[in-house]
């Protein structure tokens, strides 16, 4: 036998060894890339950080199920350019990571598969699932997917600055119970400590205002989308809320000029009473407030929203794992299930990034009471809502909003004429959809 064809036999022989019979999945993810510290790693409980936890998650998966085959994809945030152009390209993955409030454009179109069926195989029950959550997932009657969190915004407070104006009592700070207390509790702030208030982040963040609108909108049980074609803005309600924030920045007790960068070093730095900013920033704070060196040391916790009208309520988002429709054989449908059995598994050590749970039980559970300032920020996945699942482009419509309320809370334009244009805007758009 040649030399040659010893060679080919030996690269007929390497071939047949390396053939691969596992059921495969495609995993498509945000949350950053970091596999140079976690890509080994598949010890959970000492995970941190968004993407160690998850990527520690899955490496965890293929361990415990050496049968499937992991193939993962990490995509910039928010990724759904990329996925877009996988399903028009008829090859989407098997699971990928979504905002809640996305779900209704992409179930609405056809291109997600319902869950029901997939979370019944892995022993999941929509019941099981906090209100928020299961919220979140629930579009026209169907689940369209697995959530993993809440996430919302929420008052970061500087106690040591709140104990300066007078505005603790004992450890707790004393949040205002309408909107004529929160402009006293503001102006005795600014004139204990010369700093503002609240800071909030909004330069080039249509979400800060719009997310303020719609919690005290949902606070008073205004109907805010009527149908699928029509926005109410233009309402009482409404316009108290914007009066509301117009005037603390009139008096500057919130500052208009900050984005959130300016915002986070303004507050570690110790330039303001409160931050509102999101469910993902507990961790990052609660560990400068634990650095002696910091002007945050001992001096920090976060509460949600105040309740300034009607009952307490928190405009809310969340994470899922969802499944672009595309046909798949009984092995890999097991798999996904199996998959998302996992993720569930693991929910207590994802709330470790701050964000909530997404089940029930987790709520009562010792080890997340234990976890920093959660049982203060528990109620907010009774509380939180997001706008109805009928309800298209939502990301779109914000930024319409936000344009015409950024207008109306820096004295641009005025308030009555900004609400009735972003209503008319966001008709618009909507009439065009449909």
């Amino acid at each position: 036998m040649t030399r040659a064809l010893l060679m080919l036999l030996a690269l007929a022989l390497a071939g047949c060894g390396a053939r691969d019979d596992r059921t495969e999945i495609v995993v498509q993810r945000f949350f950053g890339e970091c596999g140079a510290v976690y890509g080994q790693s598949i010890d959970v409980a000492k995970a941190e950080t968004e993407c160690g936890i998850l990527t520690t998650i899955i490496n965890r998966f293929e361990a415990e199920n050496p049968d499937v085959k992991v193939r993962l994809n990490v995509v910039a945030w928010p990724g759904y350019p990329q996925l877009a152009a996988q399903i028009a390209a008829g090859d989407p993955p098997d699971l990928v990571t979504m905002h809640q409030s996305v779900i209704s454009d992409y179930a609405g179109g056809g291109l997600l598969e319902p869950v029901d069926g997939l979370l019944a195989q892995a022993g999941i029950a929509p019941a099981q699932m906090t209100d928020a959550a299961r919220r979140g997932v629930t579009k026209s009657g169907r689940t369209y997917g697995l959530p993993i969190d809440t996430i919302g915004r929420l008052f970061h407070i500087n106690t040591r600055l709140m104990r300066q104006a007078g505005l603790m009592q004992g450890d707790r700070p004393i949040l205002p119970g309408s909107p004529d207390e929160l402009l006293r509790q503001a102006r005795q702030f600014r004139a204990a400590t010369g700093k503002p208030y609240l800071l909030q982040g909004q330069v080039a963040a249509p979400d800060v205002n719009v997310g303020n609108l719609y919690t005290y909108l949902l606070a008073q049980d205004a109907v805010i989308f009527p149908d699928a074609r029509h926005v109410r803005l233009a309402t009482p309600e409404a316009t108290r809320i914007v009066n509301l924030y117009k005037q603390l920045a009139a008096e500057r007790l919130s500052p208009l000029d900050q984005d959130f960068s300016a915002a986070h070093n303004a507050f570690i730095g110790g330039q303001g009473g409160i931050l509102a900013t999101g469910t993902w920033m507990i961790g990052a704070y609660d560990e400068v407030a634990r650095d002696p060196a910091s002007k945050l040391h001992d001096s920090y916790t976060v509460l949600p929203y105040p309740r300034l009208w009607g009952r307490a309520a928190a405009f809310v988002d969340g994470h899922a794992w969802v499944v672009p429709k595309h046909e798949r054989g009984a092995a890999e449908q097991a798999a996904i299930a199996r998959f998302l059995k996992h993720m569930a598994r693991y929910d207590f050590d994802w709330t470790r990034t701050g964000h909530l749970p997404a089940f029930r039980a987790i709520l009562d559970r010792p080890d997340f009471k234990a976890l920093p300032h959660r049982t203060d920020i528990a109620a907010m996945a009774a509380t939180g809502q997001q706008l109805p699942g009928y309800v298209p482009r939502q990301s779109a419509i914000q930024g319409l909003i936000g344009e015409e309320l950024e207008a109306a809370v820096s004295g641009q334009k005025p308030v009555d004429q900004a609400l009735k244009d972003a209503e008319r805007r966001v008709n618009e758009l909507l009439g065009e959809m449909l």
